[in-house]
């Protein structure tokens, strides 16, 4: 039987059952109570019964015998502006469903009389920052209030009553715990030095003094110097870099730091002050990141290196300001340059930057990498790992570089060497890794092409000559966190991220398992030069020793289910080796 005939038949059962005096009738999806009013609906015009036959769309309802009539008819309704209401097989008039209406944001007065527990202001505000922190570093819970006020004119207090810091905003601490526990899941070699040496308290009475990047790595660092028995006070050696929700629970832990994100020039110098010049508290060992700190109290507080044993520096540019004293004969304690450990130079700046420039130019410009003419300043470790992330990516790489091997090894690697005078009219992308000062000055940015980005990946802000670009005839205007567009009078632009500062640490992130690396090799160099007997370091600049080197590798292995090789007594003999290490001379370059 064809589906047509079925509605048929089911529509002629129908018309008699609504017929019959005696027969029930369907009951009407708009009328429930219809069962109250049969000798109504018995008694209904012939009108809605003919409606009751118009056949209805065939269903696989499992009682098709209670199929509802089609027994409604539309009629207007002027009590509701122009609505339907509908006219039931009973008689009676329902009204129709309403169609919700969408509401704009420009419909203000409704918007306005509608109750909300964070009122327009805070929501306007969240708004806004969630549009913002999409660009803003280490997906970070920054403060979303429009507060201006700096937060070296508030006053707070931790939950203990501590006083004794200055950061953005203390109630942000929760987050910033969060943020130092998934740290701490992939920083394992410095979870198991706290393990081990937490009993032994190697660093008891050590009164360290830090300027490093405050993020959630150096809280896990920071909170492992504790466990080990040293107390601490920090600022931040970049005033982009800071994690405001990581420094509130680092304060809401008792550590005394000064930092926030979006510092001025004086409040960073006033922040490593609060760290150095505090009654009743002197540092006896300094670890440094940039040379900042160590320059500071050396101008101000010469007088503190008669107890300080020792320097821990990480970066290019601040070791080579130790050398500088050194040869000077300006060093008043001996220091220990971490930069050059091999464990530093291969995992932080070579892998970690092969990774995080990709990282930061996406969040701040959406670039697309493929076919772009991208120009690299310098081809040492940080240089080689940018290279290698944005060749793979599709572009077309030049590498400038003054030491021949470096540039050979570009070379070998398929890079053209030029001069920056030879590309600057035609490349897209400008990223500076040297460690030197004036790299891109005025001169070549002027030459650059419309829509030009220009970064910078060394530590500090000096390779790129910002200040000539604060002149009258440019426009600076502000694009997005860490964006700034400098605009010529030609209409001309280009694109200047985190104002010539460390591009990875001021608008991305970097891996938290390369930044483990660093860490435990900071750590142990603090612990080495403070428990050092007097006499084994002098007044001079060390490399960490290479039998370290090799115990922080160790300690990262086992993330990687890897298995070492051990030596037989034989083949240890006929190198003449330790079969416990070091396994490589000090001249040995990796």
């Amino acid at each position: 039987m064809s589906v047509q005939a079925v509605a048929a038949k089911m529509a002629e059962v129908e018309l008699k059952d609504v017929a019959g005096k005696d027969a029930s009738p369907a009951i009407s999806p708009l009328t429930p109570k219809a069962e109250e009013k049969k000798s109504e609906i018995n008694s209904s015009s012939s009108a809605a019964a003919a409606a009751a036959v118009e056949p209805s769309p065939v269903t696989t309802a499992p009682n098709p015998v209670k199929m509802p009539q089609a027994s409604a008819m539309k009629r207007p309704d002027p009590q509701q502006n122009g609505g339907e209401a509908f006219i039931n097989c009973d008689g009676t008039v329902a009204e129709a469903p309403r169609m919700k209406k969408i509401q704009f944001a420009d419909q203000k007065q409704e918007f306005n009389k509608r109750p909300t527990k964070i009122g327009r202001r805070s929501l306007s505000r969240s708004i806004s920052q969630s549009s913002t922190d999409s660009y803003s570093s280490a997906a970070s819970y920054t403060d979303s209030s429009d507060d201006e006020t700096s937060p070296r004119d508030k006053q707070q207090k931790n939950s203990k009553g501590n006083a004794d810091f200055c950061i953005k905003n203390i109630k942000q601490a929760d987050f910033g715990r969060r943020e130092i526990e998934i740290a701490e899941q992939e920083m394992p070699a410095l979870m198991a030095l706290r393990k081990r040496a937490q009993g032994e308290k190697p660093l008891a009475g050590a009164k360290i003094v830090g300027c490093t990047h405050i993020t959630a790595q150096t809280a896990v660092l920071m909170e492992t110097l504790s466990a080990l028995g040293a107390q601490c006070r920090w600022a931040a050696c970049n005033i982009y870099s800071t994690q405001n929700e990581v420094a509130a629970a680092l304060a809401e832990g008792g550590f005394s730091v000064f930092a926030w994100k979006g510092e001025s020039e004086d409040d960073f110098w006033w922040c490593i002050d609060r760290c150095v010049n505090v009654e009743g508290w002197q540092p006896n060992m300094i670890l440094d990141d940039g040379g900042d700190l160590t320059h500071w109290i050396y101008k101000k507080y010469p007088n503190m290196f008669k107890k300080i044993k020792g320097i821990v520096e990480e970066s290019v540019t601040g070791v080579h300001r130790l050398y500088q004293l050194s040869k000077a004969g300006k060093l008043c304690v001996p220091a220990m340059n971490v930069n050059d450990s091999v464990t530093k130079q291969k995992f932080d700046n070579l892998y970690c930057c092969r990774e995080s420039i990709l990282d930061g130019l996406k969040r701040t410009t959406d670039v697309m990498f493929g076919g772009k003419q991208v120009v690299v300043c310098g081809y040492g470790e940080v240089g080689k790992g940018c290279c290698a992330a944005l060749k793979a990516m599709g572009s077309i790489v030049y590498v400038t570089e003054i030491d021949p091997i470096c540039a050979l090894q570009a070379c070998m690697d398929g890079f053209r060497l030029v001069k920056l005078n030879e590309v600057i009219r035609q490349v897209d992308i400008v990223i500076t890794c040297t460690g030197n000062k004036n790299v891109v000055v005025r001169e070549y940015m002027d030459r650059m092409k419309n829509g030009c980005i220009v970064c910078n990946m060394g530590h500090s802000n000096t390779e790129i000559d910002v200040a000539s670009l604060r002149t009258p005839e440019l426009t600076w205007e502000r694009v997005r966190s860490q964006v700034d567009h400098v605009i010529w009078p030609d209409g001309k632009r280009i694109v200047l991220l985190a104002e010539g500062r460390l591009l990875n640490l001021s608008c991305s992130t970097v891996p938290t398992f390369v930044l483990s690396i660093t860490a435990t090799t900071q750590a142990l160099a603090l612990i080495e030069l403070y428990n050092a007997p007097e006499g084994r370091y002098k007044q001079d600049v060390y490399l960490l020793p290479k039998k370290m080197d090799e115990y922080v590798a160790s300690l990262h292995l086992p993330t990687f289910d890897a298995h070492l090789t051990e030596l037989s007594d034989e083949q240890a003999k006929y190198l003449g080796l330790n079969k416990n290490g070091p396994f490589k001379p000090n001249y040995y370059r990796y």
